[in-house]
Formats: structure tokens, C-alpha cells, sequence
């Protein structure tokens, strides 16, 4: 038994045995071990800089994904009775890579012995998260010292051109293999206007072909809302600086969902701008016909303050007012999709229908047809646009990218003319459709079927909360409207209680006043009484 770490003789034998045999198995990442020394049962707790787990098959799940910890040594303990058989333990970690982290624990004793019951970990400075970041700086580059957006920070999906660096798209050898950009695209320049800097490159999915958000490179962003859990994609990488705190703004791109999704997610604001509005110029496309450009935030008002700045005739130099005035008011009815409340998830049905309850509002519910109907047409041409824009890039890089991406691409890459013709035409009458309804309703529906799955959850629960996801998201995006995401609910998960985001959508061009009506719902009290 090591008793020559300072503190260490203060500690009882026995439990520092116990403490010793647990800093044995964080060393040796021995999972089976690492359990056993945590007690059993839903009240034991653990945190650290990604957030609180509760319950010992919560902590169980996520240490499963976490990865060994590097060698390191315990330099110092301090150890405290706080009652007969529980204890307080701080210890101090010197990394042999350098830099110190802090655990903090509350041993029980029971009858299998001494047992974690609750455990804060503070661990060593990170320079920066790579599954985050592509490049950050502090700024990267600094936006007008006046302005809208003054004393905010954004995070860069990347897709979108800055001068002077080259665009990413989620994969080392697409980076390896492009120039740097000559010029900066204008969704970037016009917040550097404003008075934001630019915090840095955020990560993406592979070539923003995913909603999942994570990447077979450069790992999985952290979930800011929920430790363990997805993040949600393609815009994974500025969600999670935004989520985490490292950033004010996710600047994003939205094809079938990828910032409704996040969003929804990592429990922030995400909007959807309408088709077009923003211009795409600088931004490595995807699928031309549904690709939309929008922003991330953790509240309502700092989206308001974005979108005031980037979509209003005077803020922006490059977003065209094509919209006139129809952008000042909205319909004063809301319309719920039956639809899309059957595809949901129970939990997540439950908690939309008692914030329905509770809005005071005209709520209609309609029928927009069969959603695999919508997602179908659209998934053909998703993937023949993107087949042109990346084919002849994966031709020349044969197994450059992840397995489920390139799954998707070979798919893609089969798509006939004839079946891109046909969907193409199937497209038409389901914008219709969606356009009138918008036309003297606002559409508001969960964003997704329910929280963000684990990290861990296998290939095919993924693929069928993909499937289930895009059935829901791409109306919106085939009738390219506007569509906000707004942290309205929470429901329980395996993880502990998750956000739900609630999407607003309503007519083309009504961006501004579709956000301010998100507020004044978020605003309203909850209580369906």
C-alpha cells in the first residue's frame, strides 16, 4: 500500500486500498473494474466539464465511450470523515504529458466495502477540443470593434470559405488536396462586419452528408446538453463550441436538418433561414436545392440580434430584400402536422401536447400526407446533386471517407436520370402542399422524434432515428421555408433528462418575424393549467 503520497496516511487503510485499486483500473481503462468500484443503483452521481451523470447505468454508458486516461501519478490527497462509514477525497493528478487535473469523490462504505457514491473530476486543460475545432484562436480573426453583434464570438462550420485557409468538409484528405481560399464567403464577412469575431473552424460530418454528427476522423463533438449523447450533425462542430460555451454563434449550413437537429439536440436555438435568402457563394455545397445557410445560439435574444443584423436590407451588404415586407407579420394560427406527432416518440408526444395545452393559442391539427412520401423524392435528390458536386473528388480518393458516408455516396451514385426526373416532379406538388398551409398558419411540431441517442447505441438503432428524423425534417426543407428550433421541452432519456427542440416554420422571406415569434412563445409561461 502507497503510503508516501502526501495525505495518504491520514486516509483509513482500507479505504485507501479502495482508492488505490480504483486509480489502478482508470490506468489500465478496465471497465468491468471501473463499475464495480461506483455504486450500484440510481443516486450515484459523477461530473465533470461535460456535465452531471446520474445513476450508475448512466455513468456505466458513458465511460464505455470515453477512452483510457494517460499515465499519471497521484501527487496529493486530502481526505475528510463526513459521518460514520462516508467519506470525502480530493486528490491531485500530475499528467505525464504534463498539466494537473483535481478528482473529488464520496466513498461509502457498504457491504461489498468502500464504494464511490459521488464523484466530480476536473481534469487537466485541454489546448483545445479537436473534435470540436479544426483551428480556434482568440480571436482567429477580430470583427469590427462597433456593430449589431459587438462582443460576440462565432464558430465557422467547415464549409464556408475565409481567405487564406482551406475548406475542410470533415475530412483530412479533401483538406490535403484544395488550395486556400482566395476570399471570404459572405454569410462569414457579414457577421465579421457586424462587430463578432470569428472564434475559429468548427468540425462537420464528412462532406455534410450525415445528421448523426459525428466523424471517423477526428472523433465525436460533445454533447453540451447531455454527456454521452450524440450531438447531432452535420453542424456538430459549432453546435458544440456554442453548447459549450466556446463560441456565442454557430455559423451552419441546414440541408435535411443538420442545425434543426443539433439544435434540438444540445438544447439551443437553431434557425433555418428560407432558401436563397442567404447568399451560398464561398460555401462547398452539398445538394444546391435544399442547401440553407443559418445560425446557432444558446438564447432567443442573440438570435434575434443575428438575424436583425444579417437578414435586414441594412445589415447585410449581401442578403438580397427579394422579400419586401411580407417578412413584418405572421398568421396568428398554428398548425400541428398529425403526421409527425405519430412519429414521434411517446415521451417527447407527451411533453409537446402539455406545452400545447398550455399556449393559449389557435392550434389546428392537419394532415400533410405520408412523410415517407416527402423524405423519399428528396433523399434522390439529395444524393444525385451531391454525387455531382463530391463524385469525381471520391473517384480520385477511393476509401478517404467514413463507412456509413461512403455508404451513402455509393447509393447516391446510382441514382439514375430517369429516377432524379421523377423525383424531381414528386418535389413540386409537396412544396405546394407546404406552401399553403404556411400561407395562413405557422407550422409548429417537435424538431425531432425525441432526445439524442447515445453514443453507443448500435448501427441500427442510428440508422432508424436517422430514418425517422429525415421523414420529419424534410418538408421544411423541400418547401424551403424557414424553420426555427426552439429548447421548448425535456423528456427523459437513458442519460437523464434531455432536450427536445420545438420547430416553428412559417412562409418564405418571414425569418425575422418567425424568430420574434419564437421568443414570445419560449416567453410564455408553461403550466397547461
Amino acid at each position: 500500500m502507497d503510503t508516501t503520497i502526501p495525505g495518504a496516511a491520514e486516509v483509513p487503510a482500507d479505504l485507501l486500498e479502495a482508492f488505490l485499486s480504483y486509480e489502478r483500473a482508470i490506468l489500465a481503462n478496465d471497465l468491468d473494474a471501473l463499475d464495480g468500484w461506483f455504486a450500484a443503483g440510481d443516486d450515484t452521481m459523477r461530473g465533470d466539464d461535460a456535465g452531471l451523470l446520474v445513476g450508475h447505468e448512466a455513468i456505466s454508458a458513458f465511460r464505455s465511450l470515453r477512452g483510457g486516461v494517460g499515465p499519471r501519478v497521484i501527487e496529493r490527497m486530502e481526505h475528510r470523515a463526513l459521518g460514520d462509514g462516508v467519506a470525502l477525497i480530493v486528490s491531485v493528478s500530475r499528467f505525464d504529458a504534463g498539466g494537473r487535473g483535481l478528482q473529488t469523490q464520496v466513498w461509502t462504505r457498504t457491504d461489498a466495502g468502500w464504494r464511490i457514491t459521488a464523484a466530480h473530476v476536473s481534469p487537466r486543460p485541454k489546448a483545445f477540443d479537436r473534435a470540436i475545432w479544426r483551428t480556434v484562436g482568440d480571436p482567429l480573426f477580430q470583427g469590427a470593434w462597433d456593430g449589431a453583434l459587438a462582443g460576440l464570438t462565432f464558430a465557422v462550420k467547415d464549409l464556408f470559405a475565409i481567405k487564406g485557409y482551406r475548406i475542410g468538409a470533415g475530412n483530412p484528405a479533401y483538406l490535403d488536396s484544395v488550395r486556400p481560399e482566395q476570399s471570404t464567403a459572405p454569410a462569414v464577412a457579414d457577421l465579421l462586419r457586424g462587430g463578432a469575431s470569428l472564434r475559429g473552424i468548427a468540425r462537420t460530418d464528412e462532406f455534410a452528408y450525415s445528421i448523426a454528427g459525428d466523424n471517423a476522423h477526428y472523433g465525436t463533438p460533445p454533447n453540451g446538453a447531455v454527456p454521452g449523447a450524440l450531438p447531432g450533425g452535420s453542424s456538430s462542430g459549432p453546435a458544440s463550441a456554442v453548447a459549450t460555451g466556446q463560441a456565442d454563434i454557430g455559423l451552419a449550413t441546414d440541408t435535411a436538418g443538420s442545425i434543426r437537429v443539433p439544435a434540438s439536440y444540445q438544447g439551443l436555438w437553431g434557425l433555418r433561414t428560407t432558401h436563397g435568402l442567404v447568399p451560398r457563394q464561398g460555401l462547398l455545397p452539398l445538394a444546391q436545392s435544399f442547401d440553407t445557410v443559418g445560425w446557432l445560439t444558446r438564447d432567443g435574444e442573440t438570435l434575434q440580434r443575428v438575424v436583425d443584423w444579417c437578414l435586414s436590407y441594412d445589415g447585410s451588404e449581401s442578403t438580397e430584400n427579394v422579400y419586401g415586407e411580407s417578412g413584418t407579420d405572421l398568421p396568428s394560427r398554428f398548425a400541428v402536422p398529425e403526421e409527425v406527432l405519430d412519429a414521434v416518440e411517446p415521451a417527447t408526444r407527451e411533453a409537446f401536447e402539455a406545452l400545447l395545452a398550455g399556449m393559449g393559442a389557435d392550434v389546428e391539427r392537419i394532415r400533410i400526407g405520408d412523410l415517407a412520401g416527402y423524405q423519399e423524392p428528396f433523399r434522390v435528390v439529395q444524393g444525385a446533386e451531391a454525387w455531382r458536386n463530391d463524385g469525381d473528388w471520391l473517384r480520385e480518393h477511393p476509401g478517404a471517407v467514413g463507412a456509413a458516408v461512403a455508404e451513402r455516396f455509393r447509393a447516391a451514385a446510382a441514382i439514375t436520370p430517369e429516377q432524379e426526373s421523377a423525383a424531381r416532379a414528386a418535389l413540386g406538388p409537396l412544396k405546394e402542399r407546404i406552401d399553403a398551409i404556411v400561407g395562413d398558419a405557422v407550422l409548429i411540431m417537435p424538431t425531432v422524434p425525441g432526445p439524442a441517442p447515445m453514443r453507443t447505441a448500435d448501427g441500427g438503432r442510428v440508422d432508424a432515428v436517422r430514418t425517422a428524423t429525415l421523414r420529419m425534417t424534410t418538408p421544411v426543407a423541400i418547401a424551403g421555408i424557414p424553420a426555427v428550433s426552439v429548447p421548448l421541452l425535456t423528456v427523459p432519456a437513458r442519460l437523464g433528462p434531455a432536450p427536445v427542440g420545438v420547430c416553428l416554420a412559417s412562409r418564405a422571406g418571414t425569418d425575422i418575424a418567425l424568430v420574434r415569434l419564437a421568443r414570445g412563445l419560449a416567453a410564455q409561461p408553461k403550466d397547461p393549467a
